[in-house]
């Protein structure tokens, strides 16, 4: 299982990313299709990092910041 973040764009196009693998990001028109799309991004990207030897993650943590 991985985190996503899902937000519009300017033009309103659904973006989604994967904070824990670097460059993972997808586009879609509603909040299903980018979800859809995220996962197959998700799938594609580890096999890529895989075959060329890379970490499959980076650690992501929360911190907390206050205002």
């Amino acid at each position: 299982k991985f985190t996503i973040t899902i937000s519009r764009d300017e033009d309103g196009v659904f973006v989604a990313e994967c904070p824990s693998i670097p460059d993972c990001v997808s586009q879609g028109k509603t909040e299903e299709e980018v979800q859809r799309n995220i996962q197959e991004a998700i799938k594609e990207t580890l096999i890529v990092r895989a075959d060329l030897g890379m970490p499959l993650t980076i650690a992501t943590r929360q911190v907390e910041v206050a205002v």
